[in-house]
C-alpha cells in the first residue's frame, strides 16, 4: 500500500500528459484541457516530493 501511495503523485503526473496528448489529437480549440493538463503535471510533481519526503 505505501509503494502506491509514494508512486501516486507520478500517476498524476502521467495522467497530466494523457491530457495533453488527447487535446493534441482531438484538435481542441480552447484552453481548458491544456490548463487542466497543467494543473495535473505541476500537481504531481509536487505530490511526488512531498509524499516521498513524508514516507521517509
Amino acid at each position: 500500500m505505501n509503494e502506491l501511495i509514494k508512486s501516486l503523485g507520478v500517476i498524476v503526473l502521467l495522467i497530466g500528459v494523457l491530457v495533453l496528448i488527447g487535446s493534441m489529437y482531438t484538435g481542441a480549440t480552447s484552453n481548458s484541457p491544456l490548463l487542466l493538463g497543467l494543473g495535473l503535471i505541476v500537481a504531481g510533481f509536487l505530490f511526488h516530493i512531498f509524499l516521498n519526503k513524508k514516507m521517509e
